[in-house]
């Protein structure tokens, strides 16, 4: 593959990318190995057109799903950069990478754990980082995980230039944009899950707002402000998309690259009267996920064929394409480790066992493969998976059983409480359990609150029904 061009560089300043690739490959040849382009986007719930939102100015992103495998229902481990990044980087749980804040590196802390980019290098893959891939500080090594994980060193471009920009509000009037649907904070939300937004309110609009903590809500003015500047992000992000796409296109790249697109995390933009992540909620762990892959997910391009064309945002808005292939299956990030190592032809790395601090490779998450396996419909109900039997396991920690100003982001010395939660396609369950950040136990027989929501009739989960099925089943282990 030749060296990425400038369009493929400035990618840093809302996502970061990652290149790995295997050397020339001849158009069109199916049993070529595949290059990978895995696109990691910070903080993106999946308010996008091709996940339904009406509103959303996404074509570019919408057209990749068109031609992909998209997940419905993808959630990440932990909301909050760091240990979300680690973990599925690693293809390990933060528990195991022992990681729940943003001060400490792996593989001093925790174990010497492979990460993606670092197995397919071994592999024989030069790897390539553009922009945030790895969270930058302690928690990477002050080094984006360098050498292990790349070839090259990573690439951070500057991007303060566009920090104040406006160009893509007008996309959004903020006639046209409404409230979060669930706005207040629920009456029966335990304390020990309610995220406070702290960092949100160290901001000086914020701060001018003259706000009571932690409960007081945002003016409603400023709500619709909030979440105008979100999805303004989110097309200016879909610009960014769009030329690396078309990138591809222009290096005739498209027949011979795998695409993955996700995000870290989810976003709370004024759901349950909360801000930004910091929270087990599906709002903050349900994230985008989709995988383009040449001949499985989309018929290979025509030599010449512009297969990935930019699209203007603020072009005459058109009908969504229709995502390619989708499925409702719960998955968890934990899953892209496995899953691009097995979409590239590579080994896939065997179950860890428990414990696994003593093995560099393994993991943790499910292999996804056999889903992009195209079995015609009349056999799709004898492949599947059993829907209930499919487990999305997250977590949050928390320095007490009250907001307080470091509730959202805790040092590890200062956790006492962990969330730990169950999604399933019937109920989302989580128990706040005492923590121990000295011997990284949780000890599960001393509950401090529950909560418990049921999909079907509550998904916002505004509803908490926990201390009402006291005398019911309810899930006995968090350990998946």
């Amino acid at each position: 593959m030749p060296p990425p061009s400038r369009s493929l560089l400035w990618l840093g300043l809302v996502l970061g990318a990652v290149c790995a690739s295997r050397g020339p490959a001849a158009p069109g040849n199916a049993t070529d190995p595949l290059n990978v382009l895995l696109i990691i986007v910070d903080d993106l719930r999946p308010s996008l057109g091709c996940y339904g939102n009406k509103l959303i100015r996404s074509p570019n992103i919408d057209q990749l799903a068109s031609r992909s495998l998209l997940f419905q229902n993808a959630f990440a481990q932990q909301a909050v950069c760091a240990p979300s990044r680690v973990s599925f980087l690693t293809g390990r749980r933060p528990d195991t990478t022992r990681l729940y804040d943003f001060n400490s590196y792996w593989r001093v802390h925790a174990g010497n754990f492979s990460t993606i980019p670092q197995y397919f290098k071994e592999n024989g893959y030069v790897t390539m980082s553009v922009g945030k891939v790895f969270h930058p500080g302690i928690s990477s090594n002050h080094s984006d995980d360098s050498p292990y994980s790349w070839s090259v060193p990573p690439y951070h471009p500057s991007s303060e230039k566009y920090e104040n920009t406006k160009e893509f509000q007008k996309l959004y009037p903020l006639e046209n944009v409404s409230l979060a649907p669930d706005p207040q904070v629920p009456t029966g939300l335990p304390l020990v899950a309610y995220n406070p937004w702290m960092d949100l309110r160290q901001r000086e609009d914020i701060q001018a707002l003259n706000l009571s903590v932690p409960y007081g809500p945002i003016p409603a003015d400023f709500q619709r402000k909030i979440r105008q500047s979100y999805f303004a992000c989110v097309s200016y992000l879909d610009t960014q998309v769009g030329r690396l796409l078309s990138a591809l296109d222009d290096l005739q790249l498209a027949s011979s690259t795998i695409v993955a697109f996700t995000s870290d995390h989810g976003w709370a933009l004024g759901e349950h009267g909360e801000w930004a992540k910091y929270s087990n909620f599906d709002v903050t762990t349900r994230v985008p996920l989709m995988f383009y892959v040449p001949g499985r997910t989309a018929p290979l391009p025509v030599e010449g064929e512009k297969f990935f064309p930019y699209l203007d945002p603020f072009d005459s808005v058109s009908e969504v394409p229709e995502p390619g292939r989708q499925t409702g299956d719960l998955v968890e990030l934990l899953s892209l480790f496995p899953t691009l190592a097995g979409l590239a032809g590579l080994r896939v790395p065997p179950r860890c066992p428990i414990p696994s601090f003593h093995m560099e490779l393994c993991r943790e998450g499910r292999n996804l493969l056999k889903l992009f396996e195209d079995h015609g419909e009349e056999e799709e109900p004898h492949v599947r998976s059993n829907p209930r039997e499919l487990v999305a396991y997250s977590q949050y920690p928390r320095p007490a059983d009250s907001p307080q100003w470091n509730s959202d982001k805790p040092s590890l010395e200062d956790i006492k409480v962990m969330g730990y939660s169950i999604r399933t396609v019937d109920y989302r369950y989580t128990v706040w359990v005492g923590f121990n950040p000295q011997e990284f136990l949780a000890n599960f027989s001393d509950i401090h609150a529950g909560e418990l929501y049921f999909v079907a009739s509550d998904p916002l989960q505004d509803h908490n029904v926990y201390n009402d099925s006291q005398g019911g089943t309810l899930p006995q282990s968090f350990m998946p």
